[in-house]
């Protein structure tokens, strides 16, 4: 992990980057959304009022997984039929991007994959089909139609101007975790594997009442 200050260039208040690969972050001062391009920070929009959260994680809060300390650096905020949910980007202690998505106190980490071969179309995605990656095989359990609701912090990538978009859910019969996320033009892969919120160690939790 790497702190950089630069300015925001719609408010001029430090913008200050704890991951030196993040593309895009957001002013706390203004909620201007940023996309970092080499040294110049560059305007692309602005974080709407971000729905109310149950969650107790929050930025900069710390844990572990695997062996691995991490720090929460950002997050996707959508909304779906059943409520909304998290997906908060984590950055490890030997400077891997890693995600963990938070839902009605279900939690999963996961990482970005790039398969071997190309992943199907949307309409290629019922459940009950089976996917092979790697040496493991997946069967699509559920597919789920989001709408993206704001972001915040450090993301390793542009993400700001969506509305609707299709993730697919997987699961294999040793318990592993993934998703094929449509919201790209490309779909993307994320593997990993479902976990407990005690087995994070997680501190610097955001306290309110009701939470335990």
């Amino acid at each position: 992990m790497s702190r950089r200050i630069s300015s925001c260039p719609n408010c001029g208040a430090p913008v200050k980057f704890v991951w030196s690969g993040a593309i895009q972050t957001t002013c706390e001062f203004c909620s201007s959304i940023l996309v970092r391009h080499d040294e110049d920070l560059a305007k692309v929009g602005e974080v709407a009022d971000l729905p109310e959260d149950a969650s107790p994680i929050q930025l900069l809060t710390e844990g572990v997984y695997r062996g691995k300390s991490f720090q929460v650096i950002g997050r996707i905020i959508y909304q779906y039929d059943l409520g909304s949910w998290n997906e908060w980007h984590l950055i490890f202690n030997d400077s891997t991007s890693g995600w963990l998505s938070d839902a009605q106190l279900e939690y999963a980490v996961s990482f970005l994959v790039q398969p071997a071969n190309p992943l199907p179309p949307q309409e290629n995605t019922a459940p009950g089909r089976s996917l092979t990656f790697g040496q493991t095989e997946y069967q699509i359990t559920s597919r789920t139609t989001a709408v993206y609701k704001g972001v915040q912090g450090e993301l390793p990538f542009e993400f700001w101007d969506k509305t609707r978009m299709l993730f697919v859910d997987l699961r294999s019969a040793d318990g592993k975790f993934g998703t094929i996320d449509y919201s790209e033009d490309e779909p993307l892969l994320f593997l990993g594997e479902p976990v407990e919120f005690a087995s994070l160690n997680l501190k610097n939790l955001r306290q309110f009442e009701g939470w335990m």
